[in-house]
Parts: structure tokens; C-alpha cells; sequence
């Protein structure tokens, strides 16, 4: 990841784990503005997670 002449390795990116799935996701440049607020890995377990796991599987 290059920007403004910095180089980022994908290992020093910030990390969280899921609340829904628990799996580890890694920060992305949409989220840079919201990143404390960001809570699942994605559109799937945010739905998820307002159903309250009655979803088939």
C-alpha cells in the first residue's frame, strides 16, 4: 500500500475481530474516518447480527 510516498506493509495495518463471526478483519481506506465505529467484517454479518442468528445456515 503506497500513499504520499509512505509504503505500509498489510502486516501494520490495524486489526479487529468480528462481533457476529469472530473472525479477524483488517483496516481499509473506506473506513479510515469511521474505523472506531466499524464493528463486523461485513454487509452479511451485520444483517446477521439484526436477525439475531435465526437465519439458515
Amino acid at each position: 500500500m503506497r500513499r504520499a510516498g509512505k509504503t505500509v506493509s498489510k502486516s501494520d495495518l490495524p486489526e479487529k475481530d468480528c462481533l457476529h463471526c469472530g473472525r479477524p478483519f483488517t483496516w481499509r481506506r473506506k473506513w479510515a474516518a469511521v474505523w472506531d465505529e466499524v464493528r463486523y467484517c461485513s454487509d452479511r454479518c451485520r444483517r446477521e447480527r439484526k436477525s439475531n442468528g435465526s437465519s439458515i445456515v
